[in-house]
Order: C-alpha cells, then structure tokens, then sequence
C-alpha cells in the first residue's frame, strides 16, 4: 500500500506504527450502532481497525488516487461509504438524522488543521465529540490559558465549545514521510452546556477574532472599532491590557456588553 507519493500539496503523512495506530483506537473506543466519520483516510491505517469494529464507517477523502486504494483494503470488512470532497468544504451535520450525532476522527493534513477545526466548530450541536491527530504546537495553542503566548483566537473558540483534552503526543517517526514536528491526539467534547453567556455567537466570533488580530496591541487599540476604552472598563476590564490576558468569561462579558448596548 505504501507505493503511494505522499502529496504535499495534501498534506500526506501516512500513520504507519501500529502501537500508535492501537492507541489511537483505543482513545476512540468506537462501539457499534455509532456514527462515525474519519477524515483524510489516506491509506487506511486508522480505517480499518475502526471498520472492523464498528462494521460501518463514513470517511471523507480529497485525494482521489487514494479512493480506489482503500476499497480494496476495506473490502469485506465492513460497509465503508467514501465521500470524495474536501472536508474545509463539507457539511457534516448532513451526515446525521436530526437525533443523531456525529464521532469525527482523523489524522489531519496539518497545513489546513486550524480553519478546518474553525469549520467544523461551526456544526458542534450535531458531534458527540472529535479525535484528532494534529500539530503538537496546535494542540497546545488549543488547551492553552490566558497568559501566554499560546493563547489565542484558537484556544478561546475551542473551548468555548469544547472540553479541550491533549491526550498523547505521537514523534515523527510514526508517518510517512516523517514530518519535521511533533504531533499529538486531542480530544475534542462539546459542551452540554454553554460554559458563558456571549449574547450572540457570531459577534463573539467576530470580537474574538478582533482582539486577536495584533497581539502586541492592547484592547484599547484593537477593539476600538467595537467598544471604547470606557464601554471595556464598564466590563470591569482594563483596556491598556492584551488579549491574551482575558479569560473565556471576559471576552464573554465584552461579548454580552457589545449584544446588548452597541450591536
């Protein structure tokens, strides 16, 4: 299976240790009668294992060449529906019936894993939860507190759908070709329950974002154009601070002001 070219372009690191492979499934722990969808198969190392024990598995692939490839690994094995898309494209909440909810695993092409995560934030009310293998400086960046300089846009919108857990990390030794960085397994559960009230999520999103645009600036500076030195202060926040600074509760407490007195 290995005479496959990895594809830059994609993205392709092939997962090839079988002791990581194991653990990822383990992690996982896919049980029959769930909907599950793995994201860039590649070469099928997670595919199989979660077919043979769920029977049937949705995957969605990108790279073509790479479809007829895991049929034949795949066949007998179980029911595998392939959807040749890309998945920064894809709507996978149309995967599920209205009571059902989606398991999302997939070693991510790492040069599209931040907005792809972005997208498929936007479709959390229909994930039960996600397993991804990522960048191990991404995974970081998503569990990180406030304070340090990798806290950001990412942290914030992730947890604030999502339990963020930084399971394991994964050396490059284990993929095809090897990557020249670390990787590591999160786990990505939504929320219940919304842990802060934003007011409206698009215009958290959007202030967000904002905040984080010019990270040396302090919110004085970057959110000018949304709320004053004084509406910030009336939040019981100091503008001359960063961004990085804040807490999912103050950039929801801004949110909440912004919804309720500018918007």
């Amino acid at each position: 299976m290995m005479d496959h070219k990895p594809r830059k372009r994609f993205g392709q690191n092939f997962l090839h240790d079988g002791v990581i492979i194991d653990r990822i499934v383990r992690a996982v722990s896919p049980k029959k009668g769930q909907k599950l969808v793995e994201i860039g198969p590649g070469l099928g190392a997670l595919t199989l294992p979660i077919l043979q024990q769920l029977g049937r598995l949705q995957v969605v692939e990108l790279d073509r060449d790479l479809i007829p490839r895991l049929e034949k690994l795949c066949a007998d094995q179980g029911e595998l529906t392939i959807h040749s898309a890309d998945a920064l494209k894809f709507d996978f909440s149309a995967l599920c019936a209205e009571n059902e909810k989606l398991r999302l695993v997939g070693n991510l092409p790492y040069n599209i894993s931040t907005p792809l995560i972005f997208h498929l934030l936007q479709s959390v009310d229909k994930i039960h939860d996600m397993h991804f293998m990522l960048q191990y400086e991404v995974v970081r960046r998503m569990a990180a507190t406030p304070g340090g300089r990798d806290y950001g846009r990412l942290s914030v919108m992730c947890q604030y759908y999502c339990q963020v857990q930084a399971l394991f990390t994964v050396r490059p030794g284990a993929f095809n070709p090897p990557p020249k960085v670390n990787s590591a397994i999160v786990r990505l559960t939504p929320h219940t329950e919304p842990l802060v009230e934003v007011g409206d999520v698009v215009l958290f999103a959007k202030l967000v974002r904002q905040a984080f645009s010019q990270r040396r600036k302090t919110l004085r500076n970057t959110l000018k154009t949304l709320l004053s030195a004084a509406q910030i202060e009336a939040c019981d926040i100091d503008p001359s601070v960063r961004a990085e600074t804040l807490s999912l509760a103050q950039f929801a407490t801004l949110s909440s002001y912004y919804s309720e007195h500018v918007s």
